[in-house]
This record gives structure tokens, sequence and C-alpha cells, in this order.
């Protein structure tokens, strides 16, 4: 399946977007002409203690490709993670996936990261998936990377692979039923996702957010792992 990330069609955005996003814009697209089954913003925030236990499962596997146990993943570890796990992406994406979730920028992937790396090729992967089989190594949490996709096509009105100001304050008055109060709440919880201040949210914004909404933070080093 390498060479997925390569082949990029023209987005619809105002700023210059790079290779590896523009792939993520266009798998959302396809996957919101599906459309969700999420009905409400707060049929996801119901969700939350079960993606929060799945999710920590997943602490294992991160600590098994942490080769030297210095808390982080470099890129070497995450090739041989790709490897074990029978994820095919060629050197070039890998390191794409690698300087785009390595938010910090030193060089070391931490859970959260980890994390968001997995639901992105979850997502990405479903460009060249074949109904029926698995789209990656691990099964147990496709439902809850799926649960997440679901949560973004739901936000995603339009259907363009970003998630608008507007879409927000409609997401959350869709929940609290047009309550004087949901623009305050959608701005504070789309001041949290738009990470870079362009009035747009992507897939990866979107994951880092809800990893701080759960409780996982950048320094969510070798904790034990809650219920």
């Amino acid at each position: 399946m390498g060479g997925m990330i390569g082949k990029t069609e023209t987005v619809k955005h105002t700023t210059q977007v790079s290779k590896l996003e523009a792939e993520m814009v266009n798998a959302m697209q396809r996957r919101a002409a599906e459309g969700s089954s999420m009905k409400s913003f707060n049929s996801l925030i119901l969700k939350f203690p079960k993606i929060d236990e799945n999710l920590r499962k997943c602490r294992s596997i991160f600590q098994q490709f942490d080769e030297d146990s210095n808390g982080a993943i470099d890129q070497e570890e995450l090739k041989h993670c790709f490897i074990k796990l029978e994820i095919s992406f060629t050197e070039d994406e890998i390191s794409d996936l690698f300087e785009a979730c390595d938010i910090n920028k030193d060089m070391g992937m931490k859970f959260n990261e980890f994390i968001v790396l997995l639901c992105l090729v979850y997502l990405l992967k479903e460009l060249g998936a074949v109904h029926g089989k698995r789209r990656m190594g691990l099964p147990d949490l496709e439902a809850t990377f799926e649960t997440l996709v679901e949560a973004f096509v739901f936000l995603d009105k339009n259907k363009d692979g970003y998630v608008s100001r507007n879409e927000m304050v409609q997401a959350i008055n869709e929940t609290v039923g047009g309550e004087r109060s949901s623009g305050r709440i959608a701005m504070r919880r789309f001041e949290e996702m738009d990470w870079d201040k362009n009035g747009m949210v992507t897939f990866k914004e979107f994951l880092f957010a809800f990893t701080r909404w759960i409780g996982f933070e950048d320094n969510d080093d070798d904790e034990d792992d809650e219920e």
C-alpha cells in the first residue's frame, strides 16, 4: 500500500497544505460521503470512558516499540513498528507521518502522539483497504478509531475534510438544543482544536485535542494504566 500518500487531489483551502494533509483531507472527504451514525456531540462525550479505556490498552504496544525505554519512539523504532504491524508505507511516508505527529519537534514520539499517528494510519489505509479485511494489525483498536472518524464526519457538515467554527457551533447547537451558552461552548472546543489558529480544523488537530479531552498529555509518560 506504499505510495498512497504521494497521490494528491485538489483541496479547497485558503492556505498551502502539505502532501500528507492533502491525503488526510481527501481520505476524510471520501469517508464523509458514507455519512456518520453519530447524531450529536453529546453522543461522542458519552463514549469518552470506553474510548479512553481502549486507547490506554495501546500503551503496551507503545512500550514494546520504545526499544530503548526512553519514553518516546524515534523514527527508526517507528519503522520497526510498521514492519511488525504489517503497515505498508514507504520510508518517505513514514517520515512524513512522524514529522506530522511529533508536535514537540523533539525527534521522539510520546504516547499521545503515537495514538494520533495510528489513527491517521487507520484513516489513510482506508484508501486501499479491501472490504472484509483488516486495515491494520490492531483489530481491537479499529472500532475506537472508527468512532473518532465518525465524530469528525459528524462535525464536518459540508464534507470538505475540515471543521470550521460555524460547523462546530452547528454541532453543539444540535446537542444542547440551541441554548444561549452553546456558542461559548462551541468556541471553547473549537479553540482547543484549532492549534494553528487558521480557522479550520484538520483531523489531526481534532485527534490531538481529543487526546487532551480524555486526559492524555504530552508528558503522559509511563503512568500506570487506569481502570
